[in-house]
């Protein structure tokens, strides 16, 4: 069941950008918040971003700045822009999706950034 199906990671040189996205089924529907965590090795899985359904946002102290969360509520996606980025940044990045019933999580893609 692919339910959130993201897609933009990569390999990216340190200062570039890249763009997350992430999609979800349309069997998905009534979605109020949707966001991004990512996860590196040996760390806790952190919240990067989030946006509601009124569109606000809610960013990491650390990604202040340099990332941009966005949403298109007509394809039921979460976009997540990323600039300015720092090899701090690499881990696998994880979409998720809120309903008033259900918590809805991706399977997760791989951003590197090298130096």
């Amino acid at each position: 069941q692919e339910q959130l199906l993201e897609s933009g990671g990569g390999l990216v040189q340190a200062g570039g950008s890249l763009r997350l996205s992430c999609a979800a089924s349309r069997s998905i529907f009534s979605i109020n918040r949707m966001g991004w965590y990512r996860q590196a090795p040996g760390k806790q899985r952190e919240l990067v971003a989030i946006i509601t359904s009124g569109d606000t946002t809610d960013y990491a102290d650390s990604v202040k700045g340099r990332f941009t969360i966005s949403r298109d509520n007509a394809k039921n996606s979460v976009y997540l822009q990323m600039n300015s980025l720092k090899p701090e940044d690499t881990a696998v990045y994880y979409c998720h999706a809120l309903t008033i019933m259900n918590l809805y999580w991706g399977r997760g893609t791989q951003v590197t950034v090298y130096s």
